[in-house]
């Protein structure tokens, strides 16, 4: 039987016959052609009367009440404080007891602050457990600070864990099972001083071990509160190779990992802000996209070894290029309800200074060997500072709308960085990277006061910005956003955390989108992948085909819930319509199903089975 949501946490799991999890393989079928935006996207938003989404700020009232903050760093670069360590708000969602309600995990940047962990209570409210269970306090003298977090069960024994990246240390959280949580990063083997900005699970050699991607920003050598040199900046605006070494963990399986980076991941010492994989050239092996702060966004594909004994990344040529030149976040979509991967990339934009634009991409590697330019309007690539973004269907449609969020440093509006910034105009080399050149921020705002961009798709034509009209006024400076369904009631709600400022929780009050048709799918693997990431679902309906990834990190500094949400509009499949569901596991077993019962979410466990069976058996 297929579960009500608002039951979720006391009906049994659904159970389908599938085939062994060994390896990765998202199998992405039915796949359209074409760029899928037109260029006369309109960037000014509807009117409040005729805005097709309601979004009521409700942090207050659920009890998620959390304010983030930043220390000082070492004094030789403090006077830049404010860009350092202008990351750092994350948040990700993840059911860590699994009761059916999907929890939330923010990070704080500040020595001695909390990160929290709100437990949902199942009523609409939340309570912060984070002390209780051992995940409050890592951010601590010596080790660094938080920069966000990433969830999955990485020893395969049924609870989640998670992976804590810092400017710092980097910490494995272990999850007992009391439900408490130890820090094993030394004893597994992944206790580095990285300085990163993101991370990603990914099962690179399909073993069904997930593996650990860990980017790096500023060079490991690096201890911003302990330094011997200001010479830490980037040596250009635009392509700088003096960045962090990214590193790639392989899971061992026993509890341990081992640093397979010089065979496996080249080393590129790119500043990489964010990291997503997905199977992009479908060939069964799951390949990473990363997004490089001055540098270009770059596709790096899983093949083999020369010796064919394992598997390593090798740089794509992708028709990627050098335009996207600031990239902060990854996030993974599906517009034109086309089958094909959509992948939005924020940049910076900043009217009389610079235009870097945000990309939208469409993926086009297993027909067209490309990855290519989505033809968007302006309110697709001028959203201004942006950072996180996320997908989802807000209004239960049918078509995936897109969340941005935006603002820099917001300090005194009458005070403008960007002029002092004149002064390292065309710097490069030494110049730049040493901080003892760049003026300080004393105050200053740089491109601050930028409120979030909701863009509402319509029908797969064009994103239309409605954010304001739908209610989100707040000027904070966003970084990481995730759409999540936090009261099981069938719509997508926004949660969004804000450097230095409050954590804010958008509850979606649309009339009538959960009447609409949607549905969701929540997939439990085989051990040790029991997190089923790296799986793909694609749903057929209404003549189209929609696809979404169970994902190990998602947009910046964030994880969304691995629970899939499809909105299916008003002509609700499987009551008149056909709808056609298939699940791509993470071996390449492969499961059918039709007609499945709507406005429903279904929970699929993996079992065995053959690859690439088809099984009708829970459509009842």
């Amino acid at each position: 039987m297929p579960i009500d949501p608002r039951a979720a946490a006391s009906r049994p799991t659904l159970r389908t016959t599938l085939g062994r999890a060994a390896a990765i393989a998202c199998v992405f079928g039915g796949l359209g052609a074409g760029a899928w935006l037109d260029r006369a996207a309109p960037s000014a938003p509807v009117g409040a009367d005729d805005t097709p989404v309601v979004l009521v700020e409700r942090s207050a009232t659920s009890g998620l009440l959390f304010e983030h903050r930043i220390s000082p760093l070492d004094p030789l670069i403090d006077h830049v404080r404010d860009r350092i360590l202008s990351v750092g708000a994350g948040v990700s969602a993840v059911d860590v007891d699994r009761d059916g309600w999907i929890d939330l995990y923010c990070t704080n940047s500040a020595f001695g602050a909390a990160n929290a962990l709100f437990v949902n209570r199942g009523d609409g409210t939340f309570e912060d457990r984070a002390a209780t269970v051992g995940l409050a306090d890592l951010n601590v003298v010596g080790d660094g600070l938080c920069m966000g977090s990433i969830w999955a069960d990485y020893d395969g024994d049924g609870d989640e864990d998670a992976f804590v990246y810092r400017y710092g240390r980097t910490a494995l959280m272990r999850q007992d099972a009391s439900g408490r949580f130890e820090d094993v990063a030394s004893a597994a083997g992944v206790e580095r001083w990285l300085n990163s900005n993101a991370a990603c699970w990914i099962d690179f050699d399909r073993d069904g071990w997930l593996d650990l991607l860990v980017t790096s920003y500023f060079r490991e050598e690096h201890d911003l509160w302990n330094l011997t040199t200001s010479n830490v900046m980037h040596d250009s605006a635009e392509f700088s190779s003096n960045g962090g070494r990214n590193v790639l963990f392989r899971n061992r399986g026993d509890g341990t990992f081992e640093d397979v980076t010089e065979a496996a991941l080249p080393d590129t010492r790119r500043w990489t802000m964010a990291a997503g994989a997905a199977d992009f050239d479908e060939d069964g092996w799951i390949d990473l996209y990363l997004a490089n702060d001055y540098g270009p966004e770059e596709l790096w594909l899983n093949r083999p070894t020369a010796d064919g004994a394992g598997r390593r990344f090798e740089l794509a040529e992708a028709g990627l290029g050098h335009d996207s030149k600031s990239g902060m976040c990854v996030a993974l979509g599906n517009l034109r309800n086309d089958g094909r991967l959509a992948i939005f990339v924020s940049n910076i934009s900043a009217a009389n200074y610079l235009f870097h634009g945000n990309s939208l991409r469409v993926n086009r590697m297993a027909d067209a060997g490309r990855v290519l330019e989505g033809q968007a309007g302006r309110a697709v690539t001028d959203t201004g500072w942006s950072w996180g973004a996320a997908f989802g269907d807000l209004d239960n449609d049918g078509w995936q709308d897109l969340w941005v969020t935006n603002g820099f440093v917001s300090a005194d509006p009458e005070r403008d960085y960007w002029y002092r910034m004149s002064q390292l105009s065309g710097g490069t080399g030494g110049l730049l990277a040493d901080a003892a050149n760049w003026p300080a921020f004393d105050g200053a705002s740089q491109s601050g006061f930028e409120r979030s961009r909701v863009l509402h798709n319509n029908g797969g034509r064009r994103l239309v910005e409605i954010g304001a009209a739908a209610g989100v006024h707040e000027a904070h400076d966003g970084r990481a956003v995730i759409l999540v369904d936090l009261e099981n009631r069938g719509v997508l709600d926004a949660v969004v955390a804000n450097q230095r400022g409050p954590l804010e929780y958008f509850r979606n009050e649309t009339p009538g989108a959960a009447e609409r048709g949607w549905i969701q799918f929540e997939l439990r693997g085989r051990a040790p992948n029991t997190s089923a990431i790296g799986a793909a679902v694609s749903v057929t309906f209404g003549g189209g085909t929609q696809l979404q990834v169970v994902e190990g990190s998602s947009g910046f500094s964030a994880q969304s819930a691995r629970r899939l949400h499809f909105g299916l509009g008003d002509e609700v499949p499987g009551a008149g319509g056909e709808s056609i569901v298939t699940v791509h596991w993470p071996d390449g077993t492969r499961e059918t199903f039709t007609n499945l019962e709507p406005r429903r979410l279904h929970r699929i466990e993996q079992g065995p089975g053959r690859p690439d069976s088809t099984d009708d058996s829970n459509a009842r």
